[in-house]
Protein backbone atom coordinates (compact mmCIF):
# COMPACT_ATOMS: atom_id res chain seq x y z
CA UNK A 1 0.00 0.00 0.00
CA UNK A 2 0.74 3.58 -0.89
CA UNK A 3 2.47 5.65 1.72
CA UNK A 4 0.03 8.70 2.61
CA UNK A 5 0.95 12.05 4.26
CA UNK A 6 -1.85 12.80 6.73
CA UNK A 7 -1.67 14.91 10.34
CA UNK A 8 -1.09 12.40 13.25
CA UNK A 9 -4.65 12.61 14.74
CA UNK A 10 -6.31 11.62 11.92
CA UNK A 11 -4.10 9.24 10.79
CA UNK A 12 -4.93 7.40 14.39
CA UNK A 13 -8.89 7.39 13.81
CA UNK A 14 -7.79 5.85 10.31
CA UNK A 15 -5.96 2.75 11.69
CA UNK A 16 -8.80 2.30 14.25
CA UNK A 17 -11.05 2.07 11.13
CA UNK A 18 -8.20 -0.22 9.54
CA UNK A 19 -8.00 -2.02 12.57
CA UNK A 20 -11.86 -3.11 12.81
CA UNK A 21 -13.19 -0.38 14.99
CA UNK A 22 -16.78 1.00 14.01
CA UNK A 23 -17.23 2.43 17.61
CA UNK A 24 -15.97 5.62 18.57
CA UNK A 25 -16.85 7.51 21.52
CA UNK A 26 -15.15 11.27 22.98
CA UNK A 27 -15.23 14.35 23.68
CA UNK A 28 -13.03 17.31 21.98
CA UNK A 29 -10.09 18.54 23.92
CA UNK A 30 -6.99 20.15 22.18
CA UNK A 31 -4.71 19.02 21.23
CA UNK A 32 -6.34 15.47 19.83
CA UNK A 33 -9.54 17.10 18.60
CA UNK A 34 -9.80 16.63 14.67
CA UNK A 35 -9.05 12.80 15.82
CA UNK A 36 -12.94 12.39 16.89
CA UNK A 37 -13.47 15.34 13.88
CA UNK A 38 -12.40 12.34 11.39
CA UNK A 39 -13.92 9.69 13.07
CA UNK A 40 -17.12 11.63 13.08
CA UNK A 41 -16.58 11.96 8.99
CA UNK A 42 -15.19 8.69 8.16
CA UNK A 43 -17.34 6.02 10.61
CA UNK A 44 -20.42 6.75 9.14
CA UNK A 45 -19.35 5.73 5.77
CA UNK A 46 -18.53 2.40 7.00
CA UNK A 47 -21.82 1.87 8.95
CA UNK A 48 -20.37 3.02 12.30
CA UNK A 49 -20.90 4.78 15.08
CA UNK A 50 -19.41 7.82 16.50
CA UNK A 51 -20.86 9.76 19.47
CA UNK A 52 -19.85 13.05 21.01
CA UNK A 53 -20.87 12.34 24.08
CA UNK A 54 -21.58 14.91 26.73
CA UNK A 55 -18.53 14.39 29.03
CA UNK A 56 -15.37 12.39 28.92
CA UNK A 57 -16.89 9.98 32.21
CA UNK A 58 -19.98 9.42 29.40
CA UNK A 59 -17.44 8.60 27.01
CA UNK A 60 -15.67 5.67 28.88
CA UNK A 61 -19.21 4.34 29.99
CA UNK A 62 -20.47 3.95 26.29
CA UNK A 63 -16.98 1.99 25.80
CA UNK A 64 -17.59 -0.25 28.54
CA UNK A 65 -20.93 -0.99 26.99
CA UNK A 66 -19.91 -1.38 22.98
CA UNK A 67 -16.93 -3.45 24.30
CA UNK A 68 -18.75 -5.55 26.96
CA UNK A 69 -20.76 -6.15 24.09
CA UNK A 70 -18.21 -7.76 22.10
CA UNK A 71 -17.33 -4.68 19.28
CA UNK A 72 -14.09 -3.31 18.50
CA UNK A 73 -14.23 0.19 20.49
CA UNK A 74 -12.05 3.35 21.18
CA UNK A 75 -11.78 6.79 23.08
CA UNK A 76 -9.87 9.52 22.70
CA UNK A 77 -8.87 12.27 24.61
CA UNK A 78 -5.79 14.53 26.59
CA UNK A 79 -4.17 13.99 29.76
CA UNK A 80 -6.96 16.14 32.35
CA UNK A 81 -9.39 13.83 29.88
CA UNK A 82 -8.19 10.97 30.21
CA UNK A 83 -8.06 11.72 34.30
CA UNK A 84 -11.64 12.02 34.26
CA UNK A 85 -11.90 8.34 32.11
CA UNK A 86 -10.06 6.86 34.68
CA UNK A 87 -13.06 5.33 36.79
CA UNK A 88 -14.63 3.94 33.55
CA UNK A 89 -10.60 2.62 32.27
CA UNK A 90 -10.57 0.35 35.77
CA UNK A 91 -14.40 -0.64 35.20
CA UNK A 92 -12.97 -2.08 32.26
CA UNK A 93 -9.87 -3.32 33.42
CA UNK A 94 -12.04 -4.70 36.44
CA UNK A 95 -14.70 -6.40 34.00
CA UNK A 96 -12.40 -7.46 31.27
CA UNK A 97 -13.55 -5.13 28.87
CA UNK A 98 -10.57 -5.60 25.40
CA UNK A 99 -11.20 -1.72 24.50
CA UNK A 100 -8.31 0.86 23.16
CA UNK A 101 -7.88 4.43 24.96
CA UNK A 102 -5.53 7.21 23.13
CA UNK A 103 -4.14 10.07 25.41
CA UNK A 104 -2.83 12.71 22.84
CA UNK A 105 -0.48 14.20 26.18
CA UNK A 106 -0.44 17.80 27.17
CA UNK A 107 1.21 19.89 29.07
CA UNK A 108 -0.40 19.60 33.25
CA UNK A 109 -0.84 19.45 36.14
CA UNK A 110 -4.49 20.62 35.90
CA UNK A 111 -5.92 22.48 32.72
CA UNK A 112 -2.04 23.23 32.63
CA UNK A 113 -1.47 23.92 28.48
CA UNK A 114 -2.49 22.42 25.38
CA UNK A 115 1.34 22.16 24.45
CA UNK A 116 2.90 18.58 24.16
CA UNK A 117 4.27 16.86 27.45
CA UNK A 118 5.25 13.29 28.47
CA UNK A 119 3.68 14.12 32.25
CA UNK A 120 1.00 11.50 31.84
CA UNK A 121 3.53 8.94 32.50
CA UNK A 122 2.78 7.87 36.00
CA UNK A 123 -1.55 8.02 34.99
CA UNK A 124 -0.57 5.48 32.34
CA UNK A 125 1.87 3.02 33.77
CA UNK A 126 0.70 3.00 37.34
CA UNK A 127 -3.12 2.28 36.75
CA UNK A 128 -4.63 5.83 37.37
CA UNK A 129 -8.00 4.26 38.98
CA UNK A 130 -8.80 2.26 42.20
CA UNK A 131 -7.58 -1.36 42.52
CA UNK A 132 -5.05 -3.64 41.33
CA UNK A 133 -5.03 -3.51 38.15
CA UNK A 134 -2.54 -2.36 35.01
CA UNK A 135 -2.93 -1.77 31.08
CA UNK A 136 -0.44 -2.65 28.23
CA UNK A 137 0.79 0.84 27.47
CA UNK A 138 2.27 2.01 24.26
CA UNK A 139 4.53 4.75 23.48
CA UNK A 140 5.00 5.95 19.63
CA UNK A 141 7.53 8.34 18.23
CA UNK A 142 6.31 9.04 15.19
CA UNK A 143 3.34 8.98 13.01
CA UNK A 144 3.85 5.62 11.41
CA UNK A 145 4.69 4.16 14.21
CA UNK A 146 1.65 5.21 16.37
CA UNK A 147 -0.57 3.51 13.63
CA UNK A 148 1.18 0.67 14.00
CA UNK A 149 0.59 0.25 17.53
CA UNK A 150 -3.12 1.48 17.51
CA UNK A 151 -3.86 -1.37 14.97
CA UNK A 152 -2.24 -3.96 16.95
CA UNK A 153 -3.33 -2.36 20.11
CA UNK A 154 -7.03 -3.80 19.37
CA UNK A 155 -5.46 -7.51 18.88
CA UNK A 156 -3.79 -7.10 22.07
CA UNK A 157 -6.61 -5.86 23.77
CA UNK A 158 -9.26 -8.57 22.24
CA UNK A 159 -6.15 -11.38 23.16
CA UNK A 160 -5.88 -10.72 26.78
CA UNK A 161 -9.57 -9.04 27.44
CA UNK A 162 -7.82 -5.44 28.47
CA UNK A 163 -7.89 -1.93 28.07
CA UNK A 164 -5.13 -1.20 26.09
CA UNK A 165 -3.78 2.77 25.80
CA UNK A 166 -1.72 4.23 23.53
CA UNK A 167 -0.23 7.71 24.90
CA UNK A 168 1.42 9.96 22.13
CA UNK A 169 2.66 13.70 23.28
CA UNK A 170 0.34 16.52 21.42
CA UNK A 171 3.55 16.61 18.96
CA UNK A 172 3.20 13.58 17.14
CA UNK A 173 -0.81 14.04 17.29
CA UNK A 174 -0.26 17.51 15.35
CA UNK A 175 2.29 16.97 12.88
CA UNK A 176 2.18 15.40 9.38
CA UNK A 177 4.00 12.75 8.25
CA UNK A 178 4.23 9.62 5.41
CA UNK A 179 1.89 7.01 6.56
CA UNK A 180 1.60 3.10 5.13
CA UNK A 181 -1.64 1.56 6.38
CA UNK A 182 -0.75 -1.93 5.26
CA UNK A 183 -0.45 -3.03 9.71
CA UNK A 184 2.04 -4.06 12.04
CA UNK A 185 3.61 -7.58 11.48
CA UNK A 186 2.37 -9.11 14.31
CA UNK A 187 -0.50 -11.10 13.95
CA UNK A 188 -2.03 -13.49 16.55
CA UNK A 189 -4.86 -16.08 17.01
CA UNK A 190 -7.83 -13.75 18.52
CA UNK A 191 -9.90 -16.38 21.55
CA UNK A 192 -13.78 -16.49 20.02
CA UNK A 193 -16.03 -13.52 22.64
CA UNK A 194 -17.91 -15.71 24.01
CA UNK A 195 -18.16 -13.54 27.04
CA UNK A 196 -19.88 -10.89 25.57
CA UNK A 197 -23.44 -9.74 26.25
CA UNK A 198 -24.91 -10.21 22.98
CA UNK A 199 -28.49 -11.67 23.75
CA UNK A 200 -28.62 -15.95 24.32
CA UNK A 201 -31.46 -17.08 21.92
CA UNK A 202 -32.78 -19.23 24.59
CA UNK A 203 -29.33 -21.53 24.01
CA UNK A 204 -27.70 -20.73 27.51
CA UNK A 205 -27.23 -18.70 30.34
CA UNK A 206 -26.89 -14.80 29.94
CA UNK A 207 -23.46 -13.24 29.97
CA UNK A 208 -22.74 -10.40 32.82
CA UNK A 209 -20.17 -7.93 32.52
CA UNK A 210 -19.37 -6.83 36.00
CA UNK A 211 -16.52 -5.46 38.50
CA UNK A 212 -18.27 -5.84 41.36
CA UNK A 213 -17.69 -8.68 43.97
CA UNK A 214 -19.22 -8.30 47.21
CA UNK A 215 -17.92 -11.52 48.72
CA UNK A 216 -13.90 -11.08 49.59
CA UNK A 217 -12.69 -14.88 48.74
CA UNK A 218 -13.85 -14.27 45.16
CA UNK A 219 -12.84 -10.32 44.78
CA UNK A 220 -9.30 -11.63 46.21
CA UNK A 221 -9.84 -14.80 43.27
CA UNK A 222 -10.74 -12.75 41.15
CA UNK A 223 -7.97 -10.20 41.53
CA UNK A 224 -5.31 -12.88 41.45
CA UNK A 225 -6.39 -14.33 38.16
CA UNK A 226 -5.75 -10.59 37.06
CA UNK A 227 -2.57 -10.68 38.66
CA UNK A 228 -1.51 -14.02 36.73
CA UNK A 229 -2.88 -12.28 33.29
CA UNK A 230 -0.57 -9.17 33.75
CA UNK A 231 2.31 -11.54 34.29
CA UNK A 232 1.86 -12.88 31.21
CA UNK A 233 1.58 -9.71 29.17
CA UNK A 234 5.14 -8.67 31.10
CA UNK A 235 6.60 -11.76 29.85
CA UNK A 236 5.03 -11.42 26.56
CA UNK A 237 4.43 -7.87 25.07
CA UNK A 238 7.58 -5.76 26.21
CA UNK A 239 9.18 -4.30 23.22
CA UNK A 240 11.67 -1.74 23.18
CA UNK A 241 14.43 -0.09 20.77
CA UNK A 242 18.41 -0.58 20.92
CA UNK A 243 19.87 1.99 19.24
CA UNK A 244 23.32 2.39 18.77
CA UNK A 245 24.28 1.21 22.44
CA UNK A 246 26.47 -1.77 21.57
CA UNK A 247 29.51 0.22 22.58
CA UNK A 248 27.81 3.37 23.68
CA UNK A 249 29.73 4.92 27.00
CA UNK A 250 26.69 7.13 27.80
CA UNK A 251 23.21 5.87 27.58
CA UNK A 252 20.11 7.44 26.84
CA UNK A 253 16.91 6.69 28.30
CA UNK A 254 13.75 8.37 26.37
CA UNK A 255 10.46 7.55 24.72
CA UNK A 256 7.80 9.59 22.37
CA UNK A 257 8.60 13.01 20.89
CA UNK A 258 11.72 13.45 22.76
CA UNK A 259 13.31 10.23 21.89
CA UNK A 260 13.74 11.69 18.26
CA UNK A 261 15.71 14.45 19.96
CA UNK A 262 17.94 12.36 22.09
CA UNK A 263 18.60 10.50 18.71
CA UNK A 264 19.58 13.91 17.04
CA UNK A 265 22.28 14.78 19.93
CA UNK A 266 23.68 11.34 19.77
CA UNK A 267 24.68 11.91 16.18
CA UNK A 268 26.10 14.93 17.32
CA UNK A 269 27.92 13.52 20.09
CA UNK A 270 29.39 10.53 17.50
CA UNK A 271 30.31 13.34 15.37
CA UNK A 272 32.16 14.49 17.69
CA UNK A 273 33.73 10.87 18.73
CA UNK A 274 31.69 10.32 22.03
CA UNK A 275 30.17 6.63 22.16
CA UNK A 276 26.13 7.58 22.86
CA UNK A 277 23.31 5.17 22.26
CA UNK A 278 19.58 4.83 23.55
CA UNK A 279 17.18 2.56 25.04
CA UNK A 280 13.93 3.67 23.85
CA UNK A 281 10.86 2.39 25.48
CA UNK A 282 8.16 1.64 23.01
CA UNK A 283 6.03 0.08 25.97
CA UNK A 284 6.07 1.86 28.74
CA UNK A 285 4.30 -0.70 30.38
CA UNK A 286 5.51 -3.56 30.85
CA UNK A 287 8.75 -1.98 31.11
CA UNK A 288 11.99 -3.01 29.34
CA UNK A 289 14.05 -3.77 32.75
CA UNK A 290 16.33 -6.13 30.96
CA UNK A 291 17.42 -3.53 28.18
CA UNK A 292 19.36 -1.99 31.08
CA UNK A 293 21.31 -5.00 32.13
CA UNK A 294 25.19 -5.03 32.10
CA UNK A 295 25.26 -7.45 29.06
CA UNK A 296 22.94 -5.15 26.59
CA UNK A 297 24.99 -2.39 27.71
CA UNK A 298 28.13 -3.84 28.47
CA UNK A 299 30.16 -0.07 27.82
CA UNK A 300 28.08 2.28 30.12
CA UNK A 301 29.30 4.12 32.01
CA UNK A 302 26.06 6.25 32.91
CA UNK A 303 22.23 6.76 31.90
CA UNK A 304 20.84 9.98 30.53
CA UNK A 305 16.86 10.07 31.07
CA UNK A 306 15.31 12.86 29.00
CA UNK A 307 11.54 13.66 29.78
CA UNK A 308 9.06 16.31 28.72
CA UNK A 309 8.08 16.18 32.69
CA UNK A 310 9.56 16.74 35.69
CA UNK A 311 10.96 13.44 36.07
CA UNK A 312 8.47 10.07 35.89
CA UNK A 313 10.15 7.70 33.43
CA UNK A 314 13.35 7.63 35.44
CA UNK A 315 11.72 5.73 38.68
CA UNK A 316 11.48 2.48 36.46
CA UNK A 317 14.72 3.61 35.12
CA UNK A 318 16.29 3.59 38.17
CA UNK A 319 14.62 0.38 39.13
CA UNK A 320 15.81 -1.16 36.10
CA UNK A 321 19.75 -0.52 37.24
CA UNK A 322 19.62 -1.36 40.84
CA UNK A 323 22.08 1.34 41.40
CA UNK A 324 24.93 -0.65 39.32
CA UNK A 325 25.51 2.53 37.37
CA UNK A 326 24.71 6.69 38.13
CA UNK A 327 21.67 7.82 37.01
CA UNK A 328 21.70 11.47 35.32
CA UNK A 329 18.45 13.54 34.20
CA UNK A 330 16.89 16.34 32.34
CA UNK A 331 13.01 17.10 32.06
CA UNK A 332 11.34 19.97 30.21
CA UNK A 333 7.41 20.10 32.38
CA UNK A 334 4.94 22.17 30.79
CA UNK A 335 5.13 21.91 27.21
CA UNK A 336 8.76 22.71 26.59
CA UNK A 337 11.16 20.64 24.31
CA UNK A 338 14.72 19.63 25.38
CA UNK A 339 17.24 21.45 23.46
CA UNK A 340 19.72 18.85 21.83
CA UNK A 341 22.63 21.16 22.22
CA UNK A 342 21.98 21.30 25.76
CA UNK A 343 21.47 17.98 25.65
CA UNK A 344 24.63 16.81 24.14
CA UNK A 345 26.81 19.52 26.54
CA UNK A 346 25.11 18.29 29.32
CA UNK A 347 26.18 14.45 28.44
CA UNK A 348 29.70 15.27 27.49
CA UNK A 349 29.64 17.24 31.60
CA UNK A 350 28.82 13.82 32.66
CA UNK A 351 31.56 11.81 30.88
CA UNK A 352 33.92 14.61 32.20
CA UNK A 353 32.96 14.37 35.76
CA UNK A 354 31.93 17.53 36.08
CA UNK A 355 28.31 18.56 38.30
CA UNK A 356 25.27 18.98 35.82
CA UNK A 357 22.33 20.92 36.76
CA UNK A 358 19.69 17.57 37.27
CA UNK A 359 22.30 15.65 39.38
CA UNK A 360 22.76 12.22 40.04
CA UNK A 361 19.81 10.24 40.56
Amino acid sequence: MAKILMKGNEAFGKAAIEAGCKHFFGYPITPQSELPEYLSRELPKIGGAFVQAESEVAAINMVYGAGGAGARVMTSSSSPGVALKQEGITYCAGAEVPCVILNIMRGGPGLGSIQPSQADYYMSTRGGGNGDYRTPVYAPATVQEAVDMIMGAFDVADYYRTPVMVVADGMIGQMMEPVDFSGPGKKRELPPKDWATVGTGMNRKPNIINSLYLESVELEEHNLRLDAKYKEIEKNEVDVEMYKTEDAEIVFAAYGTVSRIVKTAITTLREQGIKAGLVRPKTIWPFPFDAFKAENIPNAKAIFTVEMSMGQMIEDVDLAVRGRLPIYFHGRPGGMTPDPAYIVQMAKDILDGKEVSGGVR
